[in-house]
């Protein structure tokens, strides 16, 4: 990603989203997305220490290492790097999330740096809350945008995972891991484990990472010049591990860390810095003082 960006004009689309007619991937999608929150109702019937466990467990192991150190820092910025063994486990971590697969979720977010808080955003706020929050997600919409969605559709800034076999490889199989992973918990704990470590884990962390695209485009504090909406949320930040010091990461998309105060909680800058420590993660960017200093607004 390059540092110095020119400044992005942030303009409204003349067409509302809701425009378009969903078709059947849609439909299928936001009833998938429906039942699984549907069946999170449950989850106050069958809580035990056991399903709690599995609950906090993948959600670390599929959110901290799988979509905020890998996902986003390592694949999308490639802030850091890591052995290919590593890499590629991390990765599968992310899979487990279901928010898409490696190469979908990397060029969906590299859309968003380029086209950050314009028409061509893919879940720009200039749409509303709910459309950078939610139905992006569940609603690929057109018009306007239209040629911001055929090339997302063709992923044509993620030509370094599609080079890949691996990568490719989940892209083709992406659903049967999860499904897999669903089969494994209710084997092995019944209903409490498939509740809390499927449906509930899932759900939390969606909406978890939909607050850096919503909220953090909408409210908090912006200490650095981005000449785009992005802001810092403390609360997200708590709920994302580190996510939330979103204007932090406009000003420096390269950085893997996010929370640059000391003050700032950031747990996947502190799993990149114990890796870095060990020897295992390797050329670790972080901003310099004379980037931070010229995009400081006091």
């Amino acid at each position: 990603m390059d540092a110095s960006r020119e400044p992005k004009t942030i303009v409204k689309p003349p067409m509302s989203p809701g425009k378009r007619k969903w078709n059947k991937i849609d439909k299928n999608l936001a009833f998938a997305f429906a039942f699984l929150h549907f069946l999170c109702i449950f989850a106050p019937l069958h809580i035990n220490f056991g399903a709690l466990s599995i609950y906090f467990c993948l959600f670390i192991i599929t959110g901290l290492f799988g979509i905020t150190i890998s996902y986003h820092r390592n694949l999308s910025h490639k802030s850091f790097e890591v052995p290919k063994w590593l890499e590629y486990s991390f990765a599968y971590c992310g899979v487990h999330a279901l928010q898409g697969d490696p190469i979908y979720w990397v060029s969906t977010h590299r859309y968003h740096h380029q086209f950050v808080d314009t028409e061509q955003d893919p879940h720009s706020p200039i749409n509303g809350f709910w459309f950078s929050h939610l139905i992006w997600f569940l609603h690929k919409w057109d018009g306007s945008a239209s040629e911001m969605v055929a090339r997302h559709e063709k992923l044509d800034n993620a030509r370094d995972l599609e080079n890949q076999t691996f990568y490719k490889f989940i892209r083709k199989t992406y659903f049967l891991h999860s499904i897999a992973l669903a089969i494994i918990l209710y084997g092995v704990g019944g209903i409490p484990y498939f509740i809390w470590g499927t449906c509930v884990r899932t759900v939390v962390f969606l909406h978890s990472t939909f607050m850096v695209n919503s909220i953090c485009h909408m409210w908090g504090n912006q200490p650095w010049k981005t000449n785009d909406l992005s802001r810092n949320n403390w609360l997200v930040s708590f709920l994302a591990f580190g996510e939330g010091w979103h204007n932090n990461h406009h000003a420096f998309e390269y950085s893997a860390r996010f929370g640059i105060e000391g003050w700032q909680y950031d747990p996947g800058w502190y799993v990149i810095r114990f890796l870095q420590a060990i020897g295992v993660a390797t050329h670790v960017k972080l901003p310099s003082q004379t980037h931070m200093q010229k995009l400081a607004k006091h």
